[in-house]
């Protein structure tokens, strides 16, 4: 080939290389707009659906005020301690102050004694355990001694509040006969004494939230937690500390120093009747929050997450006469420990009413 037709043919491959990049250069800018068009739309759903989210998270966050769990005006009442006898008043006081700020004396630091897990009394049974339809003490006095069927025998109120040290507080109780134990139990007997005996004080214990007809929902609970209790019991469930770090301001409400799976909160009607009553904070029986199905899925959330256990080999010797939502078997009812734990509640106590008449 003659010289210039290697010329002409270095042209042509330039040309060709130039057409080539050219082309590239087009299907690359092409390609580009097509996955900006894609990814723009995908992060315009994502958006959408976070915005979607966060105003359903705002909503579900807003005070929501429902009708009044009781409207009576004769709800119970505790007795004055100023009318108690004055050779008493000390010890009562002495048993008020340590079911207010019982970690302070009780707890891991406390200045008595360790045998608690920094929780108080007051933090389950509110305003020191005199609050209406807040786990409060009306009706001890009045019913006690009583035969439970947890442990299978008659039972006295030292047992009771042992019962709460070992399970709600995670640790043990004082002994019989100690001046802790005494004055508790006769704080306790006092702020009662006003309900005759063999009868129920009207707003007593803890408010009992209608059965769903389906389970609770651990998954629904978990982003009303988020909405309506983390400011106060934070996202890991660990609550808040006093500044003194050595009570709880608001308590954990799972983990290493909550209450174990042996407490009364762990049925899920006793937590979603505390929190429906008195959650969250601003809450009362006058004025509720929250809907039946919100607590019902927030205490579902709640007593899924992990805390202490305890041996719960000795309760209930008769299973027949264990609690609808008692979560662990075995069951005379034919239903299994998922339904136990989170419903639905109502064919179980249909077969368990079913079996007593039987």
């Amino acid at each position: 080939m003659d010289e210039n037709s290697d010329r002409d043919i270095g042209k042509l491959i330039k040309q060709v290389n130039a057409l080539l990049w050219g082309v590239g250069g087009i299907l690359a800018v092409v390609v580009v707009m097509v996955l900006l068009i894609f990814v723009g739309d995908d992060m315009a759903r994502e958006d959408a659906e976070a915005g979607e989210l966060n105003r359903a998270l705002i909503d579900s966050a807003a005070p929501v005020n429902h009708p009044p769990l009781d409207e009576s005006n004769d709800l119970w009442t505790a007795a004055d301690l100023s009318q108690a006898p004055e050779s008493a008043q000390a010890q009562l006081e002495y048993g008020k102050e340590l079911i207010v700020n019982t970690a302070k004396y009780l707890g891991p630091k406390g200045s008595i004694a360790h045998l608690t897990n920094g929780m108080n009394c007051q933090n389950c049974h509110l305003n020191a355990g005199t609050q209406p339809y807040g786990n409060n003490y009306g009706s001890v006095a009045s019913t006690y001694p009583k035969y439970r069927g947890r442990s299978g025998a008659i039972e006295d109120v030292y047992k009771r509040v042992a019962d709460c040290f070992e399970r709600s507080l995670n640790g043990t109780a004082p002994k019989v006969g100690s001046k802790e134990m005494e004055a508790i139990v006769a704080y306790i007997n006092y702020v009662g004494s006003n309900v005759k005996q063999g009868e129920k004080a009207k707003g007593s214990g803890l408010y009992e939230v209608a059965l769903m007809d389906r389970a609770a929902d651990p998954t629904k609970g978990k982003s009303l937690y988020i909405a309506k209790c983390v400011s106060c019991h934070q996202a890991d469930g660990s609550g808040m500390m006093n500044g003194d770090k050595i009570a709880y301001q608001y308590p954990p409400l799972w983990g290493d120093h909550s209450y174990n799976h042996g407490a009364g909160l762990y049925r899920l009607s006793r937590f979603a009747g505390y929190i429906k009553a008195n959650m969250p904070l601003g809450a009362s029986y006058k004025a509720p929050q929250l809907s039946d199905e919100e607590a019902w899925d927030i205490a579902a959330y709640v007593n899924s997450m992990p805390r202490p256990s305890k041996d719960l080999s000795k309760d209930w010797p008769k299973i027949e006469e264990k609690n609808f939502d008692h979560p662990f078997g075995p069951f005379a009812d034919g239903f299994g420990e998922e339904q136990h734990k989170y419903g639905p509640f109502k064919p179980i106590k249909a077969a368990q009413k079913k079996a007593k008449k039987g």
